[in-house]
């Protein structure tokens, strides 16, 4: 594994999550128990355009060269996932269904997977 392959997987799930959001928006949340209304929808669909946004950073970022942009890259998906784990644990305190705790462990792993190939390894001509 490294950033690249890393970046493009993020990419990839993603997209699909931002994808799932807008075509079925009931899915994602009906998963932990929550029932959002057709007339709420509109959160789902902001949630998923900023789905495909962050889809879009990780597929643009994997063929970066310099190092900052790299470490830009890298530090905004380890906050996209953090700020993310952490309204879900909030979520699950205002009580949300505790399968939540699933997505708030897969995010951390996310973040491991960041910190590991795209802040402590030593990234030489950027990606590469």
């Amino acid at each position: 594994m490294n950033l690249q392959r890393l970046l493009t997987l993020h990419a990839l799930i993603t997209f699909a999550a931002g994808v799932v959001l807008i075509a079925a928006p009931d899915l994602v949340p009906g998963a932990v128990g929550v029932h959002v209304p057709p007339d709420a929808y509109l959160v789902c669909y902001l949630l998923g355009a900023a789905e495909l946004a962050v889809a879009f950073l990780s597929f643009a970022g994997r063929n970066l060269r310099q190092s900052d942009a790299v470490r830009l890259v890298t530090w905004t998906m380890i906050v996209f996932h953090g700020c993310t784990a952490a309204v879900e644990v909030y979520a699950f305190a205002r009580g949300v269904h505790a399968g939540i705790w699933a997505n708030v462990t897969l995010r951390a792993a996310v973040i491991a997977l960041f910190v590991r190939y795209g802040l402590r390894q030593k990234v030489q001509k950027g990606l590469s």
